[in-house]
């Protein structure tokens, strides 16, 4: 018998089964991982192609292959793909509240049977337990977890039942798993692996920079500036178009303000009616609605190629959430533009929405249910006990097991694991453990409202924010266009800097690179006080952006940091 190579077995899997001459090679890297039995955590844009990394290696493992996805529209959308090319290798099957419990159990039945080779479900659906079981009948071969930055609690995407993935996987026999999102900073790609319990994964962030995506930010003073800049943008651009506002009442009026402009524009958020969002989404689609205004509810799932602009009247809490909204202008590949109009206020409403930590009397009082004799409590006798409802327990839930204070056990229920802490100490540190993650949110509002006032390359910068290096301005963003953007990193760190610099560190072997600035980019230091933290950039050779896993996001005075000692390179 003659085994191939798997980049070999990949690539003629992509031409036979899809038709695809090639494959790029960020998904090649991650499906030759996957072959091997190696977790993955994917993060390429919007119609990058991450469907592929788990649909061609599915045609070639031995077991079918579960894939996990938020949104029902967003899993036909990937189940008509497949289907339509009429291959029985690549037959897909569903199981959500969507189905008959007769079209469950037929779904089911395919599987066993190897007629269907890929199941498409919720994670609602997993966090069932006599689901979980009929699932792990399967045997799969690999599990693709979609929109995996759903993981992160303090997101704006949180989903409780996601925060059960991890348990569900380990439940179903622990096969290969692959993340795939189209935004996940490095503290986010560190919550989902955690979260998911992925070991060592090869983890694949590429093709985050746009060319043909324009980026540009404007300062209101007043609303009345920036209803005036809105209106003048949507009667220069091509429809169709999102306008992101902050909340739902901002979304509603909005629109209906824009209609009394003559502007073809309706709401969407998440107070109304699942049947009337799903109208909406749909006429979105069809090119029936030119102007949608929406929160951030809107936009997961859309396969829309031709939305020519997007525009945010109000700073987003992060730039996770901004470049995940502004990925779906432009998908085409043509011209598209993003606008961020923001005004100060912004920034106190965002740090609103962040709330406040949680009560220590809850997790106390949480705690002390899941440790109390009788054994492991199902998630409804916890909320029965305590009088929580599920959406604050299932939060609570996560905080105690970040602490090892509750951990789940077979059949979903909950447990104390041995040597758990007390439950006043548990709430303790529950609490120091959500207030350093409300911490690390702040510090992204920071970093959005610094992308959002500076006078240098915005691609820059966003690239920077999600750990990857660039030297070179993007040029497409309203800072290059001007003139004012750096034109290359070595322009923003004075040479003379750099000369000091790479002299003092000549003795350990750990000179910076040319641009890189007194420590070298990506270079792990350690603060004084806030400890650990990764250098992500330099800001006009006097400020440097290091991510730290205490407080998140910091920008420092590059002079106060050498005056003071305050920072020194870690080993490694």
């Amino acid at each position: 018998m003659i085994f191939l190579p798997h980049s070999l077995r990949l690539r003629r899997a992509a031409r036979r089964q899809f038709g695809w001459a090639s494959l790029r090679k960020p998904q090649l890297v991650a499906m030759r991982a996957l072959m091997r039995g190696r977790d993955a955590l994917v993060v390429l844009p919007t119609g990058a192609g991450k469907s592929a990394v788990y649909q061609v290696p599915a045609t070639l493992l031995p077991g079918p292959t579960v894939v996990v996805a938020p949104l029902l529209a967003l899993q036909q959308d990937q189940i008509a793909g497949l289907l339509e090319r009429a291959d029985p290798r690549l037959h897909a099957v569903r199981i959500s509240s969507a189905e008959t419990p007769r079209q469950q159990q037929a779904a089911l039945d395919e599987l066993r049977e190897g007629r269907a080779r890929f199941l498409f479900i919720t994670p609602e659906q997993l966090a069932r337990p006599e689901r979980l079981r009929e699932v792990r009948a399967l045997r799969p071969a690999l599990v693709a977890v979609d929109e995996a930055h759903c993981i992160s609690m303090w997101g704006h995407d949180f989903r409780p039942d996601y925060l059960r993935l991890g348990h569900a996987i380990r439940e179903l026999g622990r096969p290969p798993v692959v993340a795939l999102t189209a935004t996940a900073s490095p503290p986010v790609r560190d919550e989902v692996t955690r979260r998911l319990g992925l070991t060592a994964p090869q983890v694949v962030v590429a093709g985050l920079d746009r060319p043909n995506l324009f980026l540009e930010a404007a300062h209101c003073p007043t609303e009345d500036h920036r209803w005036r800049r809105l209106i003048g943008r949507l009667r220069d651009e091509e429809p169709p178009g999102i306008v992101y506002a902050p909340t739902r009442r901002a979304a509603e009026e909005l629109a209906v303000r824009l209609r009394e402009q003559g502007i073809e524009a309706v709401a969407y958020h998440a107070g109304m009616s699942a049947r009337e969002r799903q109208r909406r989404h749909e006429d979105f689609l069809a090119d029936r609605v030119r102007v949608m205004v929406a929160t951030s509810a809107f936009g997961m799932g859309i396969d829309k190629p031709n939305i020519r602009w997007v525009t945010h009247v109000a700073l987003p809490d992060s730039p996770d959430s901004y470049l995940q909204e502004i990925g779906r202008a432009g998908r085409d590949g043509a011209p598209a533009r993003a606008l961020l109009l923001h005004r100060a206020e912004d920034v106190a409403l965002q740090r609103y929405f962040t709330g406040g930590a949680p009560a220590a009397h809850e997790l106390a009082a949480l705690a002390t249910a899941v440790a109390a004799p009788g054994g492991p409590r199902t998630k409804a006798a916890l909320a029965s006990e305590t009088g929580l409802g599920p959406r604050r327990l299932a939060q609570l839930l996560s905080l105690l097991e970040l602490v090892e204070a509750a951990e789940v056990v077979q059949g979903g229920r909950i447990a104390a694991p041995a040597g758990a802490p007390g439950p006043a100490h548990a709430a303790v540190l529950a609490v120091a453990e959500a207030e350093r993650h409300q911490t690390v949110q702040q510090s992204r509002i920071d970093m959005m409202r610094g992308f959002a006032e500076s006078r240098h390359c915005r691609g820059q910068q966003l690239l920077a924010y999600f750990g990857e290096h660039s030297r070179h301005a993007c040029g497409h963003c309203d800072n290059c266009q001007d003139g004012r953007a750096a034109q290359t990193q070595d322009a923003t760190v004075p040479a003379a800097m750099r000369a000091a610099v790479s002299a003092a560190t000549k003795g350990d072997g750990r000179a910076a690179a040319d641009g890189d600035g007194p420590y070298p980019v990506h270079s792990t230091v350690r603060h004084v006080e806030w400890g650990s933290g990764l250098v992500l950039r330099y800001e006009g050779g006097d400020r440097m952006v290091v991510l730290f896993d205490a407080v998140g996001y910091k920008t420092l005075s590059v002079a106060a940091v050498q005056r003071n000692g305050l920072l020194a390179l870690e080993p490694g």
